[in-house]
């Protein structure tokens, strides 16, 4: 903004330089207001690139949230997953850990089984 006031004052005081007195009159008027609608069409842009920045960090900002609950859910959903998983392996292990008790006790029974029958029949 500074560099676009800066050449119309420059343009402005070139075109002075050049043309007569009455003439610089008019000119001087005329680029005192050329300056002045470029100066106000210069505001207009910088208020304009304003709000459209502050919208732009808006929609940012908003975004960025959205993409911590998301992060936030999945890494609760993957902890919930994880523990249903090592209660499923646990439970599995138990009834392994069971059925194999219950195997080396009917191996144990047939076992005790077959040694009284052969004591009673050596006996």
């Amino acid at each position: 903004m500074k560099k676009l006031v800066l050449n119309v004052v420059l343009a402005l005081a070139l075109v002075v330089s050049i043309t007569s007195c009455r003439e610089t009159k008019e000119g001087a008027d005329k680029a005192s207001d050329a300056v002045e609608n470029a100066a106000d069409k210069a505001g207009e842009v910088a208020e304009e690139v304003a709000n459209k920045s502050e919208e732009a960090v808006d929609h940012a900002t908003e975004a960025a949230d959205e993409a911590m609950e998301d992060v936030k859910d999945a890494a609760g959903n993957a902890v919930d997953a994880a523990k249903e998983t090592a209660e499923n392996a646990a439970s599995e292990v138990k009834d392994a850990a069971n059925k194999a008790v219950d195997a080396a006790k009917e191996k144990g029974a047939e076992e005790l089984k077959k040694a009284a029958d052969k004591l009673k029949k050596d006996n």
